[in-house]
């Protein structure tokens, strides 16, 4: 399994910014693709699950993104998003994508699919 983050970047608060990662390794179109944050001296946290083909209706946002990040997929490019518009100071992390599932309406890494990719790093500056 490999997954591959991209479009991290420095931006100032209110600005917005695109990340896309590509999974490989697996039936992507099978799982639930989530995206997980780490700020420093933190946990990591997940912060959207897209459901898969014939799985639940709804993305499940983390309180902190929603209304203002927008989780996509296209299976055919074995690829999931996240548009993140309204970035705060308080967004700044590494992010990573893996698969995911929900409990209890929180974001957790799907059982049997312990992989991370290398992560990209989102600074948001006041």
């Amino acid at each position: 399994v490999q997954l591959v983050e991209s479009g991290g970047g420095t931006v100032q608060a209110g600005e917005s910014l695109s990340l896309s990662c590509v999974a490989s390794g697996f039936n992507f179109e099978d799982y639930d693709m989530g995206w997980f944050r780490e700020a420093s001296g933190k946990m990591r946290e997940g912060v959207s699950c897209i459901p898969r083909m014939g799985g639940p209706v709804t993305t499940i946002y983390s309180n902190p993104v929603k209304g203002r990040f927008t989780a996509s997929r296209d299976n055919a490019k074995n690829s999931v998003y996240l548009q993140m518009n309204g970035l705060k100071p308080e967004d700044t992390a590494d992010y990573y994508c893996a698969a995911c599932t929900i409990v209890n309406g929180r974001i957790f890494m799907a059982r049997g699919m312990n992989y991370w990719g290398k992560g990209t790093p989102v600074t948001v500056s006041s």
